[in-house]
C-alpha cells in the first residue's frame, strides 16, 4: 500500500467530551498524531467545571486512515466520543454553485423591462441581428462544461450523475479565477454522434464549450467535429489544459538544468487524451525526441493495436517503459500509480526531470527519488510544483471570450504556456518552484492577455 500524505480532501471534524482537567486534551491530540493524522483547528464548544466539549479538525490520507484516527479517539479512557463528520461531504452538500439574478425586481416597471412585455423588443433585436446575443444576453460570458462521465478524474467511467460534482467544481473555478459564468452539462449518453448533436443544439446559449472527462479515443473525434461545426471556442481540457501547463512547467525546469527542448529525450507514459495532447504541443514547441508508452510498452510501428492518435508517435524502437527511460532526460507521467520505480529514474540521464502527474497517487512517490531528480512535479497540492489545469483553462476562456474568438488555435496554447512560465522570475526559479501557484492571481489575467494577442495574430478574434 502506498503511504500518502494527509490532505484536506480527507478532512474530518471530531466532536468529543472530556473531563475538564489538565492533560486531557493532550491525550486526544497525541492519539491523533500517533495514528498519523494532521491536526488542524481545535474549537471549544462548551465548558463547565466538570467537562469540556470540543471539535478538532484532522486531515487524513484516505477513508480507511480517517476511520483509524476516529477509532484512536474512541479508544481513549475518560473521553466521550460524540460524533464525526466528513468536511468534504459537508462542503458538497446541496451542491457548490447556484444561479443568481444580476438585477432586482422591485416594482412593476422593473418586471416590465426584464420580462414581458419589454423583453420582446430584445427578442426582435436579436432575431434581426443574431450577433446581438453577445451584447444582450448571458452568452458573452457563459461556458458550458460538458461531460459524459466516461473518464472522471482518475476514477473511470462512473456515469453522468457521478460526474456532476466535478463539473460543479469546474464551474466554481471558472467563476473564482476568471469571472466566467459556467454551467455543468452532464449527458446521459456516451454515443459520439449524440454528444456532438446535443452540444450543437445547446450552443446558442454559450460563448464557449469546455469538454471534460470524456474518454479517449472518442474525445478526439468529438472535439474535432465540434470545432468544425461550431463558431465558438471548443476546448477539451483533459487534452489541452494539461498540455499547456505541462509545457509551462517543463520550460522552466529545462532552464534549471540548462538543456534545450529540441535536444532532450522525453518519455511520456500514458497515451490517452492528455498524453497525446502533451506530445502534440511539445512537438509544436520544438521537441524532437518523444517516446510514448501505454500499458503495453513503447508505441512501436510494429504494433497492430495502435489508434490513429497513438500511431502519430510510434517509433521503430520496441520495449518497455524501463527500456525507454534509459538515458532519458524527461519523464512525463499521465498514467497510473506506481508504474515508475526508483531504478528506472536512476537509469535516466544526469539531472533528470520527473513529472508524475497521475492523481491522486502519482506514478512514483516523490520521497522515493528526492535525491535522484533535478526537478520533481506532481498533480497534487501537497507537494511542490503542482501541475494543475486551473492554471490554464480560466485564462484561456477569459481571453477567448473577451476577443470573441471564433476558435482556439495552437498558437494560443503556446502563448498561454509561455505566459504561465514567465510568471516565475529567474531569481525565484528553483527545483521546487518551476510553476506558479494555482492561487496566483496574476495567472488568469496573463494567460487571457496572451490568448487575445495570439487570437488577433491568427485572425480568429472578432472584437
Amino acid at each position: 500500500m502506498v503511504n500518502l500524505t494527509p490532505n484536506p480532501s480527507f478532512s474530518l471534524t471530531i466532536r468529543f467530551q472530556l473531563p475538564n482537567r489538565a492533560g486531557m486534551l493532550a491525550s486526544v491530540t497525541q492519539a491523533i498524531a500517533g495514528a498519523g493524522g494532521n491536526l488542524g483547528h481545535i474549537d471549544l464548544i462548551e465548558q463547565t467545571r466538570q467537562f469540556s466539549l470540543r471539535d478538532i479538525t484532522v486531515d487524513a490520507a484516505s477513508t480507511e486512515h480517517a476511520e483509524t484516527i476516529v477509532q484512536a479517539v474512541k479508544d481513549l479512557p475518560d473521553i466521550k466520543f460524540i460524533n464525526v463528520y466528513d468536511r468534504t461531504f459537508n462542503l458538497h452538500r446541496g451542491g457548490k454553485i447556484r444561479v443568481e439574478s444580476k438585477i432586482s425586481l422591485k416594482n412593476q416597471g422593473d418586471l416590465a423591462m426584464a420580462y414581458t412585455p419589454g423583453v420582446g423588443r430584445i427578442c426582435h433585436a436579436i432575431a434581426q441581428d443574431p450577433e446581438q446575443a453577445y451584447n444582450l444576453t448571458i452568452k458573452q460570458n457563459t461556458i458550458a462544461v460538458v461531460t459524459d462521465g466516461s473518464a472522471i478524474l482518475g476514477l473511470g467511467n462512473l456515469g453522468p450523475e457521478a460526474a456532476l460534482p466535478v463539473m460543479e467544481g469546474k464551474a466554481m473555478l471558472f467563476k473564482e479565477f476568471a469571472g466566467i459564468d459556467a454551467f455543468p452539462i452532464c449527458l446521459a449518453t456516451q454515443d459520439t454522434d449524440a454528444i456532438v448533436e446535443t452540444v450543437k443544439n445547446i450552443a446558442p446559449v454559450f460563448g464557449g464549450i469546455n469538454l471534460e472527462d470524456i474518454s479517449a479515443p472518442r474525445c478526439f473525434e468529438i472535439e474535432d467535429r465540434l470545432r468544425r461545426e461550431l463558431d465558438i471556442p471548443v476546448f477539451h481540457d483533459d487534452q489541452h489544459g494539461t498540455a499547456i501547463v505541462t509545457l509551462a512547467a517543463l520550460t522552466n525546469a529545462l532552464k534549471l538544468v540548462h538543456k534545450p527542448l529540441d535536444q532532450v529525450r522525453i518519455v511520456i507514459n500514458g497515451a490517452g487524451a492528455a498524453g497525446v495532447a502533451i506530445a502534440r504541443l511539445l512537438c509544436k514547441a520544438g521537441a524532437t525526441r518523444i517516446y510514448m508508452c501505454d500499458s503495453r510498452g513503447l508505441l512501436c510501428l510494429d504494433r497492430l493495436d495502435l489508434t490513429a492518435e497513438k500511431r502519430e508517435f510510434a517509433v521503430t524502437q520496441s520495449g518497455t517503459l524501463a527500456n525507454a527511460l534509459v538515458e532519458a532526460d524527461v519523464f512525463l507521467g499521465v498514467s497510473a500509480p506506481g508504474v515508475l520505480t526508483p531504478e528506472m529514474v536512476r537509469s535516466m540521464a544526469s539531472d533528470p526531470i520527473v513529472f508524475a502527474m497521475a492523481n491522486p497517487i502519482p506514478e512514483i512517490q516523490p520521497e522515493l527519488v528526492v535525491n535522484d531528480v533535478a526537478v520533481m512535479a506532481t498533480g497534487r497540492s501537497d507537494y511542490p510544483n503542482q501541475i494543475n489545469n486551473v492554471l490554464a483553462f480560466p485564462g484561456i476562456f477569459r481571453g477567448a471570450l473577451d476577443c470573441r474568438a471564433a476558435a482556439l488555435t495552437t498558437s494560443m496554447y503556446l502563448e498561454a504556456a509561455a505566459a504561465i512560465a514567465s510568471l516565475v522570475k529567474p531569481s525565484d526559479l528553483d527545483r521546487e518552484h518551476v510553476i506558479p501557484s494555482v492561487l496566483d492571481e496574476r495567472v488568469a489575467t496573463s494567460v487571457a492577455a496572451a490568448v487575445q494577442r495570439a487570437a488577433r495574430q491568427d485572425g480568429v478574434a472578432r472584437s
